[in-house]
């Protein structure tokens, strides 16, 4: 039962456009109520009904060492204490700045902003005026945050609304954004010799995360350095949901391909609002005071936030060893399922790379924004609620990836995919009479 869900929902509507601060919890792709939440620890989140859930969201990412972590909270109270913002220069921000460095060794100066759609924004700046070229290359599907530029066939909310642009994004802003298929190297190719000389950058997740969890197809990654070097155009990795959650150095580590400019989100926060871009010396100075690309923000650097990303990065660099242990659970929850699915003779494609992993239901191999769409919408509402009605709380859209916690318990595990089995067995029955 979502007694108060429903009436705060119904309250909030008449005060918040669509009652949600961001369209991606608004349940428009699953239906029903958006559970309001009250608190968590570890991998339990509890609504305002009082119902407990296992959490596969983890606020979208970066919940890597489960809600309330306590040392992360200890380093907010502190912090606390001595102000929550200063709008001016703190050392926090400087040991932040050099912990980022040693994790990822190629950022060799990294901006603060305050959420992973600004450095992805500031990013972009920042290789247009290195390069003095105008057009970037993103990719169908692949979504970095709402500024204008990434909001045609974006990914994320914006897949899971039908709407891959945006009303408001100006014509003269849509032409300089060129899309290409995501794990199609031809298709980017065309694109620099077809724009040759006017391609500043090109921006990817390297993981994709936002139209469900799609790695990048061997030489991939591989390709679009070969490609940037070649055409003198900025690679950016847009890591705000795989950095320092697919390893230390984040998917460049992992697959060991290196970006000239890498965006990193809340994970670097641990949990609060912030988010961070940076990379190479030479580029990395052309941003104001040093250079001339201006970008700024008042709450940059923000105490509380620095501190409590300080205090989850340490701990994950400290203990290389939960990646480890993150990934053996990633692992296990997707081979039962694999099992639970093959029962039920349903169709389904399961991606998994690292902590991070999405079921599609279809007979196709996801590997793009194309293939992405064939998933069975209608099975995965019904799964979607089922699953919550066992306990199990997963993103409210099947073009989401699935995020796991270190906390996550083998018990817990274990409850998932019983859970999905059920769940499985009642989606497919009403589908099927359908």
């Amino acid at each position: 039962m979502l007694l108060k869900s429903e009436y705060l929902y119904k309250r909030a509507q008449k005060f918040i456009p669509g009652g949600v601060n961001s369209p991606a919890r608004a349940f428009k792709s699953v239906g029903g109520v958006p559970v309001f939440f009250k608190k968590a620890k570890g991998s339990i989140i509890t609504d305002e009904d009082g119902n407990e859930y296992i959490d596969y969201v983890g606020s979208w990412g970066p919940m890597i060492l489960g809600h309330a972590h306590p040392t992360v909270i200890k380093a907010v109270q502190d912090a606390s204490f001595n102000s929550t913002s200063f709008g001016a220069p703190t050392e926090i921000e400087i040991k932040m700045a050099e912990l980022v460095q040693a994790m990822v060794p190629n950022v060799e100066k990294v901006r603060m902003v305050n959420s992973g759609t600004e450095a992805c924004m500031s990013a972009i700046r920042v290789a247009r005026g290195y390069t003095g070229k105008d057009k970037i290359i993103k990719f169908e599907g692949n979504y970095h945050g709402h500024g204008d530029s990434f909001l045609i066939k974006a990914g994320s909310g914006a897949l899971t609304l039908g709407k891959p642009s945006s009303p408001g994004v100006t014509k003269g802003t849509a032409k300089d954004t060129l899309n290409a298929d995501y794990n199609d190297l031809d298709s980017v190719e065309k694109l620099l010799k077809k724009n040759k000389d006017n391609v500043a950058a090109i921006i990817v997740e390297p993981v994709a995360g936002n139209m469900g969890c799609i790695p990048p197809q061997p030489g991939f990654l591989e390709g679009l350095r070969e490609l940037c070097d070649e055409h003198k155009t900025v690679l950016i990795f847009d890591e705000v949901m795989t950095g320092f959650r697919l390893a230390r150095g984040g998917a460049q580590e992992r697959f060991d391909v290196w970006a000239d400019l890498v965006t990193f989100g809340k994970i670097i926060g641990g949990g609060l609002p912030v988010g961070a871009f940076g990379g190479k010396k030479e580029i990395m100075d052309v941003v104001a005071p040093v250079g001339p690309v201006y970008q700024a923000g008042t709450l940059s650097g923000n105490p509380l936030a620095m501190s409590a990303g300080y205090a989850q990065l340490s701990t994950l660099e400290k203990h290389p060893e939960l990646y480890v242990e993150l990934e053996e659970k990633a692992e296990y929850l997707a081979k039962r399922l694999r099992v639970v699915l093959n029962q039920h003779e349903i169709d389904y494609h399961m991606n998994q790379v690292g902590s991070m992993a999405s079921v599609y239901f279809t007979d196709q191999e996801v590997t793009g924004f194309k293939t992405a769409n064939t998933t069975d919408q209608e099975l995965f509402k019904i799964f979607f609620h089922e699953m919550l009605k066992r306990g199990i709380y997963l993103p409210p859209s099947p073009f989401e990836s699935w995020f796991l916690a270190t906390t996550l318990t083998n018990e817990m595990l274990d409850k998932t995919i019983s859970a999905a089995d059920e769940s499985l067995a009642v989606a497919k029955s009403k589908v099927g009479g359908e």
